[in-house]
């Protein structure tokens, strides 16, 4: 097998070059997109917008980590995107990993409009290797000799995907790259478009690999601060959760596009990605007004027990709840005996709370909500 060259190693490091003309059309609907999404949450008011926040953070927050094989409590991350928020002062214990993330996607959010700085990529380190202890570089760039290679495989024959620049010229490379994405994102710089500034911010920094872990989170981070420098205030979009749907497809991307600066292709795929993050922001918005009607119309109609489990059914989101709801289910979440079960799941079909499909064993129920 023929020896790679890596984009960093090229002579015009890091000038990328892509053709503007296929990108065209991707801009012209993201433009529009953004004017959708940001009109839509425009008209959501109160708890409503508090709901759709902390929905997105925690998502966010919980998909960037599985992307890399990290598996969080998606309840303790919401408390902590709520405490991070001064939304609530409950006094629960938050494991490390969640508060950790949960404090970076906050950050970003707060903060999405202040210059990069190393001081800040710091921060966000820190912070995502709360409690970590494997670690020689803690909010710091990586230090150690041995190659940075991303590798797959069995340890006596791997793959290597990539090998990132050694780590001492991480001083220099950082420099660089902060100074580029600085200067890109000033208010009167138009000589880029917002989907190529976001996606060459994450490729280009994900190809320096500045950090000793972490760094598809912050690159994805970055992305994202990047879409909101462009629009002018934060888009709330669900980026990480639409990588994650076909997480092969984004590593393919990275590794066909790190041997090459002409990074049509990579701009391409990720544009197209923002494109379907915005596209799940704006479900999800649709779906909060209707949680919003759905309780207004059935507060007084529901027991306790009804209630809990279609506050259950909501916190699946707009997606449903995995194969639907089974009466084996609500015993469950319910806390209660089967004859009372078939009892309020016949109540809440005859009020059409719920919709129900299948027979017997297969019977199904789904929220009778309206989304797009």
């Amino acid at each position: 097998m023929a020896h790679k060259i890596w984009n960093w190693l090229l002579k015009n490091w890091p000038h990328f070059s892509y053709d503007k003309n296929v990108l065209e059309k991707l801009e012209l609907q993201f433009s529009q997109n953004t004017g959708t999404v940001f009109g839509a949450i425009k008209h959501i008011e109160g708890v409503s917008k508090d709901d759709l926040l902390v929905e997105i953070l925690s998502t966010e927050a919980i998909k960037t980590s599985e992307i890399e094989g990290e598996i969080l409590n998606r309840d303790s991350v919401q408390s902590s995107i709520k405490k991070n928020l001064g939304l609530s002062v409950e006094n629960r214990k938050i494991p490390p990993a969640e508060f950790g993330i949960s404090e970076m996607m906050v950050d970003l959010y707060l903060n999405f409009d202040t210059p990069l700085s190393h001081n800040q990529l710091f921060e966000w380190h820190k912070m995502l290797t709360n409690g970590r202890r494997d670690l020689t570089d803690i909010g710091r760039y990586r230090t150690h000799e041995s190659p940075m290679q991303v590798v797959s495989g069995r340890l006596d024959k791997p793959t290597v995907h990539f090998k990132a620049p050694p780590s001492n010229t991480m001083k220099t490379e950082m420099e660089q790259f902060i100074t580029w994405f600085n200067e890109i994102h000033q208010p009167n710089n138009n000589s880029m478009l917002p989907l190529v500034k976001a996606g060459l911010t994450h490729l280009y920094f994900v190809c320096i690999h500045p950090f000793e872990d972490g760094n598809g989170r912050i690159a994805r981070a970055l992305a994202e601060k990047s879409i909101a420098l462009s629009a002018g205030q934060p888009t709330l979009i669900s980026l990480s959760h639409t990588i994650e749907a076909n997480r092969k497809q984004y590593y393919q991307a990275l590794e066909d596009n790190n041997t090459t600066l002409e990074v049509t292709d990579w701009l391409n795929y990720f544009g197209n990605t923002i494109l379907e993050a915005q596209q799940d922001t704006l479900k999800r918005i649709d779906f909060i007004v209707e949680k919003t009607k759905f309780f207004e119309r059935y507060k007084t109609q529901l027991n306790e027990r009804q209630n809990r489990v279609v506050l259950r059914l909501f916190e699946a989101g707009h997606t449903g709840f995995t194969g639907g709801l089974s009466a084996k289910n609500y015993i469950k979440i319910a806390k209660t005996s089967e004859s009372t079960a078939t009892r309020d799941l016949k109540d809440l079909t005859d009020k059409k709370v719920l919709i129900k499909t299948g027979e017997l064993k297969g019977t199904r129920y789904q929220l009778n909500i309206k989304t797009n």
